[in-house]
């Protein structure tokens, strides 16, 4: 009886195949199309410049300059904004330009000048560029000023708001190379120091940054 049902299934299915011309178009699966991934555009970075420094007393044009060395860190909410942290050393003499004071000139200055600050980063892309501000807070400090007798020095320092504008290129997805400009300190008198006169103080700065 099952071999009879079993020719019956047969002659059916050829009789089928045959009236509709013996053409079976085979029907490819539907495989259904996965999201694309969700790349986040946050992330923690941390960067390496070489900065240009200066602290001018514009009355007297007295100036203290340096090259120095910029460490970066922060982390990177979206594309729009950060939160960043950097400190500034200098890693040449500090070259002292006593202006129409009576300080004397020195042949090799030994202060040591540096700025600490973290910033508010707000930015903007354009294509493979972001232009950004930086908005923050931070201490500008001359270390180790001659006071005139041997061995006779004083440290000077001034902390508040700190401000600057820079642009980034981005040449990977993890490396982008910058440059920026930001104004440390600007105010009468710097600590004990030209109390009566304005002075500010600033860097340039060109560097490269790695995101995580």
């Amino acid at each position: 009886m099952k071999q009879i049902a079993k020719s019956i299934a047969t002659m059916i299915t050829l009789s089928i195949v045959g009236y509709a011309g013996g053409n079976i178009v085979p029907v490819e699966p539907v495989v259904p199309e996965t999201a694309e991934p969700v790349v986040s555009e946050s992330a923690f970075y941390v960067g390496l410049g070489f900065s240009y420094m200066s602290l001018r007393d514009d009355l007297s044009d007295e100036e203290f300059s340096a090259t120095g060395v910029m460490l970066q860190a922060g982390y990177q909410f979206n594309k729009y904004f950060a939160l960043e942290g950097r400190y500034t050393r200098d890693i040449s003499d500090v070259e002292y330009d006593h202006g129409d004071t009576i300080n004397p000139d020195y042949d090799d200055y030994p202060t040591d000048f540096s700025n600490i600050a973290i910033y508010l980063k707000p930015m903007y892309p354009l294509e493979n560029f972001n232009v950004y501000a930086l908005l923050g807070y931070g201490r500008t400090e001359l270390t180790n000023i001659p006071l005139g007798g041997p061995g006779i020095s004083a440290d000077r320092a001034e902390s508040g708001f700190q401000w600057g504008l820079g642009a980034a290129y981005n040449a990977t997805e993890q490396i982008s190379v910058f440059v920026d400009y930001v104004r440390f300190y600007d105010d009468t008198g710097f600590d004990y120091r030209a109390q009566r006169a304005d002075v500010n103080s600033d860097a340039w700065t060109l560097g490269v940054s790695y995101k995580f």
